[in-house]
């Protein structure tokens, strides 16, 4: 049986498909029309909540599978006729998707905030300990999305001490089970069996097994650190610029950058890719 040539599209959303300064997608809606139109998954990778990136896939139409919370959770609508999910993928039922767990629960996230908290002797505020108000003027967020950020899953973000050294924060997290992706305002506490290029790689695996007579090729972009296991394990990895260029944390390694930050850079990379001329 001949195989056929299928793209995979794993994506980031802030600053990569949505814009870094205001978040807007305009840009790269005829390209996504395109893709939609030609069946090819557009795979969100985000730090992201579901209820977040549930309202982004209404927006934009998509009805793809995605992935949560710095790879903490794969969530596939059951809806979705590709998948046949076998016993070796480990799903179990979430609403009205299979849901791929590499993560832990949001209880566990907290309780180990706390104990780090305590290891470090320095008071860790998390979403859990802000109010809307605080988030909202920490992340220049709308109200509405707010309150979608702040319902958890599996990860808790937490304002980034300025009294502990980096070194101390990893430390401490790894000795509770976790680790932490440190950001400028906000760092992430994760469980360690999560990672977004380990979550695409169970979703990658999830397409095989369903799809064999498919020759399946992964495109993926990002814009920043966060995203560098996600680019290491697809075909194509697209950095994304910002207004300064590639972040420094992602140059070097002779990946393709995209022409434009934001949705108008995402678009043309994807476009010039995918078109119609370049399926073989």
């Amino acid at each position: 049986m001949q195989n056929h040539k299928s793209w995979l599209i794993f994506t980031d959303l802030d600053g990569t498909l949505l814009n870094p300064d205001d978040y807007r997608y305009e840009a790269a809606l005829p390209t996504l029309e395109g893709l939609r139109s030609r069946h090819i998954p557009i795979i969100a990778v985000t730090s992201k909540t579901r209820l977040e990136v549930e309202a982004l896939q209404r927006e934009l139409a998509l009805q793809d599978p995605f992935i949560v919370e710095n790879g903490s959770g794969v969530f596939i609508p059951t809806k979705d006729a590709r998948f046949t999910l076998t016993s070796d993928l480990a799903s179990e039922p979430w609403e009205s998707y299979h849901l791929l767990r590499l993560g832990t629960t949001y209880a566990a996230a907290r309780q180990a905030l706390e104990a780090i908290a305590t290891t470090l002797g320095e008071p860790l505020r998390g979403f859990g300990d802000l109010s809307a108000e605080e988030v909202q003027q920490l992340t220049g967020l709308a109200r509405e999305a707010v309150q979608l950020a702040q319902q958890r899953e599996f990860t808790e973000p937490f304002v980034t001490p300025r009294q502990s050294a980096p070194e101390q924060l990893h430390a401490a997290a790894q000795a509770q089970g976790f680790r932490v992706v440190v950001g400028d305002r906000f760092s992430h506490l994760i469980g360690v069996g999560a990672g977004k290029g380990k979550a695409a790689q169970r979703l990658i695996q999830a397409y095989q097994v369903n799809l064999p007579d498919q020759n399946l090729t992964t495109i993926g972009l990002g814009n920043s650190p966060n995203d560098l296991s996600l680019l290491e394990v697809v075909d194509i990895p697209i950095i994304v610029p910002g207004a300064q260029g590639p972040h420094p944390g992602l140059s070097g390694r002779g990946w393709q950058v995209a022409p434009a930050p934001g949705a108008q850079g995402w678009a043309a990379a994807v476009q010039a890719i995918t078109a119609p001329l370049n399926m073989g």
